[in-house]
């Protein structure tokens, strides 16, 4: 029975979300969508002629610049809400058959105050002005690519999907030059269309360009200012016309890559001693259309991976940890699923006892086929020394989008050791929805969201499921939402994420922002309450947290200070060893309410902080939290950032504290060349890691990595640092597109 069940299911789940759209073929124009939607803001791409180049300089010198009209006259959405920018901002687009170009003259009665301090490829502008971009190729109104530079040259960029997902870690092949002038600063974009999904019939892409002003903490668009839209809601976009007659070359990328790597433990049990070694392996890229891409990776490689951010766990749960690997991060939004993760691609690579996996081959696509959204990913890796037997995960995402922001999905995994028994193959199946709309109530955001996950329970004992929904009206000045969630005992999917399982939550929100008229330093003030509500399967309270925010203020100049108030309750089901040699015993309530403040100010300063403090009771005693934050910003393309973390913990079942300390320091050199050190402490662990990553981007597509990772633990001699391992590597690869 169980059996048939998990066959059919998906068969019934893929055959309702394609009816009526196939999955091959030449994309049609999504149906139901206006070939031009009224009301929108216009412009029109100019063509080179015969003859005519561009040449990526900064300058806008070229006569097609001249000829080509410009979208202007940008509207303020901050802090004068629908008033004219202090400083104008003008867009031409111009193309040719291979390449989309964007010149951007953002004018600046003040040049000697631009900033632009971070350079380093895909880092978040906090801190600097900016121009940024949204387009949406298929003119569905719910996917599309965001841009972003700063006057120094800074490149970074993310793909937006239907329901709201945003991809940060693709990484398109695209160039571009900054250049300051005696009148403010210009941008020269060159974008070729073969980085690009798109669908070639589709009478014009959905566009729009917003500007920071960051001194002033300005933001001003093209189209879309109210605060309700905003650049990333496509469709409060405009359009973008004369695109025709543009090639995607072949469709073909080939990236081989060369990486070395050298490690050692002296410090593990037993010792490691020194081994070196080199591999070879590659990626192939290949669009079966303009807007479906297939990848197959070849004994991938992932020296070039940062490390991970320590933290401090004073829960009983386990902490999510982002996902940093190039081949899981390119189309990860693809397999996004509402609400909960029944795949998070960190457990590909990882045993089912923690043991580390090398990935031998990989398999995946993505994109567009209609009116569908498409991610398979299949992925074998390796067998390993100690018994680890190699493993295969197969993962199926579709989502069918429906009007101009909802959709309904399904998903399939599987994850299955390489063994005789095809039986011990473990899946989980789920169907999700999303009913969106940006015009309840005139201008106003509503979501529904909906689940429901299923896995395989090799003892048959059954409550494996998981569902959920969630009501969300996301909005400026009130933000409101209510949440339901169960998730049964034996709900695990093999492939995903559940730091919690066996009850039920509830999860309401009210937030009140309102926004003073005309006050010189405060441009808004908040109000609000949320909880987390969790009882088990016979509905007793297991947990009861909520966060009153009782005065939070934003200032005019990005500044912010938050008062809040914690009251808690939780029962303890089981023992919980919160340290080495405390315990909490199981079978008890804990009441506690604490109290945080938090305040930190603008990136944009040489100085600046993001610090908080927190006291109160925390379980059977007390507990008192600082953190302290601190960002120094010199020159241009100096970054250092300080972070410590302390905490004491007074119980009667024993006392201790814990220490954190993190600096991260960047060193650009240029937008093509940078250096990232990263130290980190914790006094859990005992131990000190660093990690020195270099980055020379010799040519978009073409990046030569060099990586040194130490780690030292405490315990040596007069208790010094001793080290554990290190290991250094480096890789180059490059890209070669038909």
């Amino acid at each position: 029975m169980l059996a048939r069940t998990l066959r059919a299911f998906p068969r019934v789940s893929v055959a309702v979300l394609l009816l009526g759209s196939p999955l091959s073929g030449q994309n049609p124009s999504p149906s139901g969508i206006d070939p031009l939607p009224a009301g929108r803001r216009q412009m029109t791409a100019e063509r080179l002629r015969d003859g005519e180049s561009v040449r990526l300089d900064g300058r806008l010198d070229e006569p097609v610049w001249q000829r080509a009209v410009p979208a202007s006259e940008f509207i303020q959405q901050a802090p004068v809400l629908g008033g004219p920018p202090t400083e104008a901002t003008e867009v031409r687009i111009v193309f040719d058959r291979e390449h989309l170009y964007i010149g951007v003259t953002a004018h600046d009665s003040e040049p000697d105050k631009l900033l632009g301090n971070t350079m380093k490829r895909d880092a978040f502008l906090s801190a600097d002005d900016r121009f940024m971009w949204t387009m949406d190729t298929f003119l569905d109104q719910q996917t599309g690519y965001f841009f972003e530079m700063n006057p120094s040259g800074l490149m970074a960029d993310a793909l937006i999907l239907a329901g709201g997902g945003n991809e940060r870690g693709w990484d398109g092949i695209w160039d571009a030059r900054a250049r300051h002038t005696e009148t403010g600063w210009m941008l020269e974009i060159k974008i070729p269309f073969r980085t690009l999904s798109f669908d070639p019939e589709a009478p014009a892409w959905g566009i729009n360009f917003q500007r920071t002003v960051r001194r002033k903490n300005e933001e001003s668009l093209w189209t879309g200012h109210e605060r309700n839209q905003g650049l990333r809601r496509m469709s409060s976009a405009g359009l973008l016309l004369g695109i025709r007659d543009v090639s995607q070359g072949r469709g073909l990328d080939i990236k081989p890559y060369l990486a070395a790597t050298t490690f050692e433990a002296p410090g593990s049990t037993p010792p490691g001693p020194r081994a070196s070694e080199q591999q070879v392996g590659l990626d192939l890229f290949y669009s079966l259309t303009p807007s479906l891409r297939a990848n197959l990776t070849l004994n991938t490689d992932f020296a070039q991976t940062q490390v991970d951010q320590r933290l401090v766990n004073l829960t009983r749960f386990p902490v999510r940890f982002p996902e940093k690997r190039d081949f899981f991060l390119d189309g990860a939004a693809y397999f996004s699923f509402t609400t909960m993760e029944p795949f998070f691609s960190r457990r590909i690579g990882l045993d089912t006892r923690g043991q580390a996996q090398g990935v031998d081959v990989g398999s995946k696509l993505t994109g567009r086929a209609g009116a569908h959204d498409v991610g398979f990913l299949h992925v074998r890796t390796g067998e390993e020394a100690g018994s680890i037997l190699g493993e295969d995960f197969t993962v199926l995402r579709l989502k069918r989008r429906m009007q101009t922001q909802s959709y309904v999905g399904t998903m399939l995994t599987r994850r299955a050791a390489r063994t005789d028994a095809a039986s011990d193959a473990l899946y989980t199946v789920g169907v999700d929805f999303r009913l969106a709309t940006s015009q309840f109530r005139g201008r106003q955001n509503l979501s529904l969201d909906g689940f429901l996950l299923w896995n395989t329970n090799p003892l048959d004992t059954g409550d494996n499921m998981a569902y959920g929904l969630e009501l969300d009206y996301p909005n400026d000045r009130w933000v409101a939402g209510l949440g339901a969630i169960e998730v049964q005992p034996n709900f695990n999917p093999a492939i995903g994420f559940t730091p919690r399982r066996g009850y039920r939550g509830y999860t309401p929100k009210l937030t009140f922002g309102p926004r003073p008229a005309n006050h010189p330093w405060v441009r808004q003030w908040t109000f609000g309450i949320s909880a987390d509500l969790r009882t088990d399967m016979d509905n007793d309270f297991l947990t009861r947290t909520a966060e009153l925010t009782l005065l939070g203020v934003e200032t005019q100049s990005g500044d912010n200070i938050q008062l809040r108030l914690l009251p808690s309750y939780e029962r303890l089901q089981q023992d919980f060893r919160i340290h080495p040699g405390v315990v909490l015993p199981g079978g008890q309530d804990y009441t506690f309410t604490r109290y945080r403040l938090q305040a930190n100010t603008a990136n944009r300063r040489v100085l600046s902080t993001n610090s908080s403090v927190e006291v109160g009771n925390f379980y059977s005693g007390t507990r008192q939290a600082l953190t302290l934050g601190v960002g120094v910003r010199p020159r241009r393309g100096v970054a250092v950032n300080l972070t410590s973390e302390w905490n004491r913990v007074d119980l009667p079942e024993g006392k201790f504290d814990t220490r954190l300390y993190r600096l991260l320091a960047d060193t650009q050199f240029s937008p093509w060349f940078y250096l990232v050190n990263n130290l980190q402490y914790d006094s859990v662990s005992g131990s000190l890691g660093g990690q020195f990553w270099l980055r020379w981007i010799v040519s978009p597509g073409n990046d030569l990595y060099l990586v040194y990772t130490h780690n030292w633990v405490e315990g040596g001699p007069a208790d010094r640092f001793e080290t554990q391992d290190r290991r250094a590597a480096g890789k180059f690869v490059y890209t070669y597109r038909w």
